[in-house]
């Protein structure tokens, strides 16, 4: 199919041999024994030019057709041993943003050959349905057929501004809480109660204020710009905290609760090259990782 294909796209045999290294008489008999297989003429060869008969047109279109599901059958096939393709990661918002998005860039150097296609976004993607490549995902897991990497934990913190906290007055016990504008989650899988630890003794407490959103990034910089106190993430407020734009409360009273992250995907035997090297790549940058 190859050889007739040449032949037809540059009515020559020589030239189709000059393209394909083969003798002329190569490319005919290649020819010959298709035809003959046949039992139909599919060119019809004269001394100036090869012109392709009615049977020829639609065996070329067919060998075409083939030829190129062929060519997607084998790069997908080779894509099993070598990472090239594209692969596509779902991250949170706000992890993505300060803790996997400034590693890619070594990612990418080590994978020229991979396209990275990062979606960051607070929504449960579904993974198993192919919605994405790689999805990394905070808490705990669902029982699923997916495999998963454990990346890292980690722990949360109440924060506020100091221009919060002049105006306000720092609460110096977790019931102090109800005199405060506390910034929420607004996931319905989550209850607007914050866990504290006295004396040993884990207990909550039913928080409002008047805000709420769907990701740690946005309520950090609703609590940096003094709008309330919240519970996010340690990640999220790390800079913030070290640079003095957030101070941490309460800590006294922190439960200690950790959240692992997980790096989730299709396992088994079939897993592309490129998953396979994303996710060893983020367990050697992340693993141990605890903030």
């Amino acid at each position: 199919m190859e050889v007739f294909a040449a032949v037809a796209d540059v009515g020559s045999l020589s030239a189709a041999g000059r393209i394909l290294g083969l003798t002329p008489s190569a490319i005919s008999r290649t020819v010959g024994r298709i035809e003959t297989r046949l039992g139909v003429r599919l060119m019809l060869r004269t001394t100036r030019q090869l012109t392709l008969t009615a049977e020829g047109q639609a065996y070329l279109s067919a060998a075409r057709r083939i030829l190129a599901d062929l060519d997607d059958a084998e790069q997908a096939v080779s894509d099993q041993g070598a990472p090239r393709g594209r692969l596509r990661v779902s991250a949170a918002l706000a992890h993505g943003r300060l803790v996997v998005v400034p590693l890619l860039k070594a990612f990418v150097a080590l994978y020229p050959h991979i396209l990275l296609e990062i979606s960051l976004t607070d929504v449960m993607i579904d993974v198993a349905a192919g919605q994405a490549d790689v999805a990394i995902r905070f808490g705990r897991l669902p029982d699923s057929a997916l495999t998963a990497r454990k990346l890292g934990e980690t722990g949360r913190v109440v924060v506020a501004s100091p221009a919060y906290l002049a105006r306000r007055g720092e609460p110096i016990t977790p019931e102090d809480l109800h005199d405060h504008d506390c910034l929420n989650f607004s996931f319905r899988r989550a209850e607007p109660v914050w866990p504290f630890r006295r004396d040993g003794v884990d207990f909550a407490l039913t928080v409002k204020g008047p805000a709420e959103a769907n990701n740690g990034e946005t309520l950090t910089q609703l609590a940096r710009d003094g709008v309330g106190i919240t519970r996010v993430g340690a990640f999220s407020a790390e800079d913030d905290i070290r640079e003095g734009r957030l101070v941490p409360l309460l800590e006294a009273f922190n439960p200690g609760d950790r959240e692992a992250i997980h790096a989730v995907f299709v396992g088994g035997s079939n897993t592309p090259a490129r998953v396979r090297v994303f996710i060893d790549f983020l367990v050697e940058q992340l693993t141990g990782s605890q903030t």
